[in-house]
């Protein structure tokens, strides 16, 4: 097993000699898979595990709880081809790699962070290092959490000294949004040959690192990334609610204001960073600080998900329907604890028949006659299409097949707000989105 905080950049600057390095990723979300097709594309053998079982098994049959397809083809590809496997104990999946990378977030409880999971997880890691081990923290952590927790767990849990006897580094995943190829990379360390050591790894598989020398201040970049983003969703919603309050079109003020390529979106989605955009909040109130405006983002963002059941309720009121009365097909990922799954729930309750495409699941995966495999079945005889979020099979969506299947008249929600409204008009819909009034020209 190499020495890899004291890794010779000769020992992986080829395909060859990556492949006699095995990298275990712990965790198998979003970022985990990310990470494991990164350096499975990069020549590196690679040892998935979680702890939960059910998500290594799912995780061993190349499905993912992405909504991202591109993510599952690569990993499904990866296993294939030998270099990405699947290990169901943590321990011995630990000891059997020389890099480590922990992709675990902190939970939000309550609107609090709690590092519990999180920190058991790390010492399962910490009892099973060995001597050369190099360990990287993938993951958003609160301020102090990688000097001031990370770092006392697995030492006192493996018995071995960070920058002595195993590397310890910290390199956030803070946008999966990109192509691998396209990926940019912080990395920070709390001592020198660590922070040399998971650089020169880094850098086997992206060329866009930059090291930050002060391990807070990493911590603090990735913490205000995440808020920047979250604040900016904000903004973007209450502009889009306004306009469509003002029969405005908020994507062709975006578009006057030449902001289109910025991140101001409107989004009823809030799942993939909720955990994370809490942290700045806990870590200011540890300072004696109160963040305001990132507070305030944070529950205008999560009340997004009453404004899109609203904005059913109203098109379907223009159809002369009620939720109670009406069939919906949701366009889209449905993945499990998603946003998309609770505006699923909630429109259900409220007397709504429901069906369900979404690309990346296949019925034979999921026991429910609301899954359809096939997109003409699932609008089929429906009042409401809705699309919860762009998929790229649907830029070839039929939509006069559609009025010819649907009932009449039919509405389409586009939530992603991809279509073109007066496209879908034209066809003879009615159309809402977010940002969009109902009567803009």
């Amino acid at each position: 097993m190499a020495a890899t905080p004291f890794l010779d950049p000769q020992e992986v600057n080829i395909v060859e000699k990556r492949s006699k390095h095995s990298v275990a990723i712990i965790g198998c979300g979003v970022k985990g898979i990310f990470f494991a097709n990164l350096f499975a594309e990069s020549g590196y053998t690679v040892i998935c595990t979680d702890a939960d079982p059910s998500i290594v098994k799912k995780t061993a049959k190349g499905k993912t709880i992405s909504s991202k397809p591109e993510l599952e083809i690569l990993l499904k590809n990866n296993i294939r081809k030998g270099q990405i496997s699947v290990g169901s104990e943590i321990k011995k999946v630990v000891s059997q790699s020389d890099i480590i990378i922990v992709t675990i977030s902190a939970v939000d409880k309550k609107e609090r962070t709690d590092n519990t999971q999180l920190l058991n997880i790390c010492k399962q890691v910490g009892s099973a290092i060995q001597q050369g081990t190099l360990v990287i923290y993938g993951g958003i952590s609160t301020l102090g959490f990688i000097e001031g927790n990370l770092k006392e767990v697995l030492e006192n849990t493996s018995g071995l000294k960070v920058g002595q006897s195993f590397g310890l580094a910290y390199c956030p995943l803070l946008n999966t949004n990109v192509q691998l190829s396209d990926l940019e990379l912080i990395v920070s360390a709390l001592d020198k040959r660590s922070l040399e050591s998971a650089s020169t790894v880094l850098k086997t598989v992206t060329k866009k690192v930059k090291e930050i020398n002060e391990i807070k201040t990493a911590e603090f970049v990735a913490l205000a990334t995440i808020t920047i983003r979250d604040v900016n969703t904000a903004i973007a919603n209450e502009l889009a609610i306004f306009c469509e309050n003002a029969n405005i079109d908020y994507f062709k003020v975006m578009g006057l204001l030449g902001l289109n390529e910025i991140n101001l979106k409107p989004s009823i989605l809030d799942e993939e960073e909720k955990n994370e955009a809490y942290m700045l909040v806990d870590s200011s109130e540890n300072l004696n600080i109160k963040l305001r405006l990132p507070t305030l983002a944070r529950q205008i963002n999560e009340d997004m998900l009453k404004h899109a059941v609203k904005i059913t309720q109203n098109t379907l009121r223009r159809l002369n329907k009620t939720l109670r009365r009406s069939k919906v097909t949701i366009l889209g990922n449905t993945k499990p604890e998603s946003t998309n799954e609770s505006f699923i729930r909630i429109i259900e309750q409220k007397g709504a028949k429901v069906n369900l495409y979404d690309h990346s699941i296949k019925k034979d995966d999921v026991k429910s006659e609301k899954v359809k495999n096939n997109l003409n079945e699932a609008v089929e005889g429906t009042d409401c299409i809705i699309i919860v979020n762009w998929q790229d099979q649907f830029n070839r969506l039929n939509i006069k097949r559609f009025k010819s299947l649907m009932k009449s008249p039919a509405a389409i929600i586009d939530f992603s707000g991809k279509l073109d409204p007066k496209k879908i008009e034209t066809e003879g819909f009615i159309y809402a989105s977010l940002g969009r009034g109902t009567d803009y020209k």
